[in-house]
């Protein structure tokens, strides 16, 4: 159904075609809105966007966030940063720049066009956390100058600077802290747990878990999570965030693994690595704030996710044969 002209809504997604990014233009093309799409490709990709292409309401830019653009805009979701930790220590200072230079350009553009912005942060600004599970006023307990802090930390000096632009340029922000998430479209070299996991188990490797598996993590599908940003972007000037968006369902590093071979069918053994530097022993998200003011919470289950998302890893490696570095 082709919205009002009235109704449809500008809509800019830097990230646009990365992982969450491409689905979150399916979806905001579907609800009747212009779309347009910022990404440099460092990790994004266009086969995730190839499908939208033809669309007359969808457009593509490259741009590197690091350097400001000029385009009139409505609303800006700002999903631009590599997010694994393969991908955010490649460059580390590039890293800090696209999540630091990054939020003052899009921030920038927003005062200047008075647009809604939507800033993907991330449940790494918790670090490894001494509160379980994690609410939004728990402040941290990140290492300032580990490897993994380009990320962690370029997230939290964005979010500083999304509350001084609200506070000071009376901004209207969205601030979302996103949790593990999967699906289809996840790069199958970003070395996250769900899609190395996957990965190996169907071409027969050993499934790498790094530590003795005892770690949690808490798995949302990426369709509840597109939901969520969508639901966020359309609450009240007065709801500014942080929230956590994630599935407060907690799981071992182990029990996924056990999980991903037995639903490949694979003969996939385990195999047991060191364990990086701060990597946080637990992860899991209180959504209580999602559920009061968002009226979210996740509805599909660890089980039910995988198996949408195990076919497309499959087609993917018989497609292309592609060689996977697991990484660290």
């Amino acid at each position: 159904m082709t919205a009002h002209y009235s109704l449809r809504k500008r809509i800019m997604i830097t990230g646009g075609a990365g992982f969450l990014g491409s689905h979150l233009c399916d979806r905001l093309l579907g609800d009747g809105h212009d779309v347009l799409c910022v990404d440099n490709f460092f990790t994004g990709t266009k086969d995730n966007i190839i499908h939208l292409m033809g669309n007359p309401h969808f457009e593509l830019i490259r741009h590197d966030v690091t350097f400001p653009l000029y385009v009139e805009v409505d609303e800006i979701y700002n999903l631009a940063c590599p997010a694994s930790p393969i991908h955010y220590q490649f460059d580390p200072v590039q890293t800090t720049k696209t999540s630091v230079h990054g939020a003052i350009n899009m921030l920038g553009l927003a005062k200047r066009t008075k647009a809604k912005i939507f800033p993907a942060s991330t449940s790494e600004v918790y670090g490894d956390p001494a509160v379980h599970p994690q609410t939004e006023d728990y402040w941290g307990h990140v290492n300032p100058i580990g490897q993994r802090s380009c990320y962690d930390e370029g997230k939290r000096c964005a979010e500083t600077l999304f509350f001084d632009y609200h506070r000071q340029h009376k901004l209207h922000i969205k601030v979302a802290r996103i949790f593990n998430t999967y699906g289809p479209r996840m790069h199958p070299n970003d070395g996250r747990v769900v899609s190395n996991f996957i990965v190996q188990a169907l071409k027969g490797e050993p499934i790498t878990i790094y530590g003795d598996g005892s770690q949690t993590r808490s798995f949302c599908y990426v369709d509840d999570l597109i939901d969520a940003f969508v639901r966020l972007m359309n609450t009240p000037d007065d709801v500014t965030g942080p929230v956590n968006i994630g599935n407060p369902g907690e799981f071992t590093i182990k029990q996924l693994a056990e999980k991903v071979v037995e639903m490949t069918g694979s003969s996939s053994r385990i195999s047991y690595e060191p364990l990086p530097s701060d990597d946080p022993t637990q992860r899991q998200p209180d959504i209580t704030l999602a559920k009061e003011r968002l009226g979210w919470e996740p509805t599909i289950t660890l089980e039910t996710g995988l198996a949408k998302t195990i076919p497309y890893f499959d087609a993917l490696l018989r497609k292309n044969s592609v060689v996977i570095d697991h990484g660290v």
